[in-house]
């Protein structure tokens, strides 16, 4: 066994080539950090532990790849801003570590982008609203899912079983005989997307080639992958990011579209043709950029959802306890509206996304400070909510019966009242001193497949308990 472990320049190469990948770090950088790593190891070396120990040692004293790069991001600010553009060269005049793959990984990315407008493009010329709603992101995220495929190496059987669910959700939804006016259709529609964002979550998670030849694994793309919290919670930030860049994106066409469509118009040119060729690309294409522009950077400078999320969680809490006393002073809990306790789902969602980010922003060995009770504030606002918009559903169905759309809403709620209470039990303790925030963390991204599983009865089967109506 002794003759297959890694030689000292081995260990050595693997550890430049992932630090290289980090934007923050220049060539000029990496040989300066190999260089101390080097006299590092020397120096253990003299005192008598053997080359493998050594490099141990030293990369330990050395400091984490990402807060080596961190400080970097620091210490060169004025490089990285530089950096956020499309360019091949540091401020200093060096390549940018990684660039070659990020530039064959955005030709791929656009390749698969014209594909997605393609296919776009041939589902809205089917001129068939029912079609086109069952089938819109069948068109687009497999396509997403193929880049990560690709750029992940991802092993066949993985990518094999979910290419299998795919299909078999695709086939539902297409065979299914939904009635047009009913309420199942508009159930599967809205809950399909997040069932397949969170199949393409289990190719995101799962460990790059480069990082798993770094760390010394074996396989295409060895590691734990979505079974890693880890890696789950890389893609809940990747979601929120995805989310701002793809506003930011959307604004900036807007914008272009306008002025554009504002000059044909003035010269007296039809500008209507030209939208419909464009928009089928447009949307995929900036959907692709976006989820581009959030891999690329996502080393340079500190993720914007997560900072996002701390403006506006005071808000959010002032709107909670605004919805909570409109809840209790409009009347009986059974002539409360029908939309406005789904509408209370939707808040409660949102509730839950801030969270999510704020928790994936958060240094895990910091001590508790203000901003953990205001998120317990937060969740304890939200939980109230919860409890009455569940007692409204409740009654309603008491005096009522069930529906489709009532089924759906206090499924959701109740998946939400577990994700919320559970959250509130943990964060309590965090800020009270009694556990670590670790524990915290691993149980946002250990619920996500209960919302998949409930996103995939939704879709499979409420429609066959009511009759497709």
């Amino acid at each position: 066994m002794a003759e297959n472990l890694p030689t000292l320049e081995t260990s050595i190469a693997s550890w430049r080539d992932r630090l290289r990948r980090h934007s923050a770090i220049t060539a000029a950088d990496a040989a300066e950090l190999e260089d101390n790593l080097r006299e590092r190891i020397a120096d253990l070396t003299a005192v008598g532990l053997d080359e493998d120990e050594a490099f141990l040692v030293a990369v330990k004293r050395l400091g984490n790849i990402d807060e080596v790069s961190a400080e970097f991001a620091r210490e060169h600010s004025e490089r990285l801003w530089k950096q956020l553009a499309l360019t091949d060269g540091a401020a200093d005049g060096t390549e940018v570590a990684g660039t070659d793959t990020r530039r064959r990984g955005l030709l791929v990315l656009l390749g698969l982008a014209v594909a997605a407008g393609l296919s776009v493009r041939g589902l809205v010329t089917v001129n068939d609203a029912a079609v086109i709603l069952r089938n819109a992101f069948f068109v687009v995220l497999p396509f997403l899912a193929a880049y990560f495929a690709w750029a992940r190496r991802v092993p066949a059987r993985i990518s094999g079983v979910l290419v299998v669910l795919t299909a078999v959700l695709a086939l539902a939804v297409n065979l299914y005989p939904f009635s047009l006016e009913g309420q199942t259709i508009v159930l599967a529609v809205t809950h399909l997307p997040v069932l397949l964002w969170l199949l393409l979550g289990v190719l995101y998670a799962q460990r790059p080639a480069a990082d798993a030849a770094a760390a010394g694994l074996t396989g295409a793309s060895s590691g734990p992958g979505w079974l890693d919290p880890a890696r789950r919670m890389d893609f809940v930030r990747f979601t929120g990011e995805l989310l701002v860049y793809l506003v930011l994106i959307a604004i900036g066409g807007s914008i272009l579209l306008g002025i554009t469509a504002a000059t044909f118009g003035i010269v007296g040119v039809d500008f209507e043709p030209v939208i419909e060729w464009v928009m089928p690309f447009a949307l995929p294409g900036a959907f692709f950029v976006a989820a581009w522009l959030v891999e690329a950077k996502k080393d340079v400078v500190e993720n914007i959802a997560p900072v996002l999320t701390r403006v506006f969680t005071s808000l959010t809490i002032l709107m909670l306890l605004a919805v909570l006393v409109v809840l209790l002073t409009s009347g009986p809990l059974t002539e409360v509206d029908r939309a406005l306790l789904i509408l209370m789902d939707a808040i409660l969602v949102l509730v839950l996304a801030l969270v999510l980010y704020t928790i994936s922003a958060r240094d895990p060995l910091a001590a508790p400070d203000w901003f953990d009770r205001l998120q317990l504030v937060l969740v304890g606002a939200a939980l109230a909510v919860n409890t009455v918009a569940l007692v409204a559903m409740l009654t309603r169905i008491a005096d009522d019966g069930w529906t489709a759309n009532k089924t759906m809403a206090l499924g959701l709620n109740l998946v939400l009242l577990v994700h919320l209470v559970r959250t509130g039990w943990l964060q309590l303790g965090f800020v009270r001193g009694r556990r670590g925030f670790a524990v915290v963390e691993r149980w946002q991204t250990t619920y996500l497949p209960v919302y998949a599983a409930w996103a995939a009865v939704v879709v499979l089967v409420l429609p066959v308990v009511f009759s497709f109506e």
